[in-house]
């Protein structure tokens, strides 16, 4: 029995061998690598020896030791050569983390550099962002103010001589519109306002459709305006006169019966059909704001 397991271990041996060396020409490894296992698998070989004779008859087969032994070598070759292979890696990836350092050292030098060169112009931003910022509030509060000027000029409205009023039907439309932009508003109000100074400068005459007492429809008058302080309207087919004045936040009209005459005389002066005279006609007086401070 004894001589039996030696000479299937001699022959295990020889077999192990010679796959060793099939198993190297199939991989490829070079000489230095190919040697270097068949040196292992010799000292394998010789565990083998020394192991196999004191065995059991039970022991696994000399196929199953060969299987394993190909296996093992193998693994031990693959493992070479992933170790081989994350040297060859690992100095490609130290080579390109130096190179990256560099780039970012690099990229740093420039970014101060750019810094350096642009410190004076991102300051003048600076004073620009800063500059537009505190424009706009200003543009901002003028808008405020614009839209209440323009809100009491609108106020105002109903105070006005009613031709005065009507003539500027569509700017004050267009001032009550919320939406309407600045430069345009600002525009509409120079208009009103223009128009309010030239009227108040001159006396005005003509015919003008009214409807005095608010219950008869309206007819054509005769009317003449001072100003923006008063004026006069008659009706000459019914001998009716009518002084009228701003009060109370609207321009009223109010019965003078006695002044027609004298009325229609300062219409005919006023359109040169009469020569120049004194009249006394009524008028009513108002005081200022001014006024009444200095009472």
């Amino acid at each position: 029995m004894h001589m039996t397991s030696r000479f299937r271990a001699n022959a295990f041996a020889s077999v192990l061998q010679n796959g060793l060396k099939a198993t190297i020409c199939r991989l490829g490894l070079t000489p230095l690598r190919g040697f270097t296992a068949l040196m292992v698998a010799r000292c394998f070989v010789l565990a083998v020896l020394v192991v196999v004779p004191s065995l059991s008859p039970a022991a696994d087969t000399l196929e199953t030791v060969e299987k394993s032994a190909d296996e093992w070598v193998k693994l031990r070759v693959e493992t070479a050569r992933l170790e081989t292979a994350w040297r060859e890696e690992r100095t490609l990836v130290e080579s390109m983390v130096v190179a990256l350092n560099e780039r970012a050292v690099a990229a740093e030098e420039k970014r101060d550099l750019a810094k350096a060169k642009t410190a004076k112009e991102r300051e003048e931003l600076d004073g620009l962002r800063a500059k537009i910022e505190a424009e706009g509030n200003d543009v901002r509060a003028f808008e405020a103010r614009l839209k209440d000027l323009t809100g009491t000029l609108v106020a105002l409205r109903p105070a006005l001589p009613p031709r005065l009023s009507e003539a500027l039907e569509l700017s004050f439309r267009s001032l009550a519109n919320p939406s309407l932009p600045p430069g345009e508003r600002m525009q509409l109000a120079m208009n009103v306002l223009n128009r309010c100074t030239q009227f108040n400068r001159s006396i005005t005459v003509g015919e003008d459709v009214l409807a005095l007492d608010g219950t008869s429809p309206a007819k054509s008058l005769g009317v003449i305006y001072w100003g923006l302080s008063h004026g006069y309207a008659v009706d000459r087919a019914t001998r009716r006169a009518w002084l009228g004045a701003p009060g109370n936040g609207k321009w009223r009209w109010e019965p003078k019966p006695e002044a027609f005459e004298n009325v229609v005389q300062l219409i005919a002066i006023a359109t040169d059909k009469a020569d120049p005279d004194f009249l006394i006609v009524p008028a009513t007086v108002t005081r200022s704001i001014s006024d009444n401070s200095r009472n």
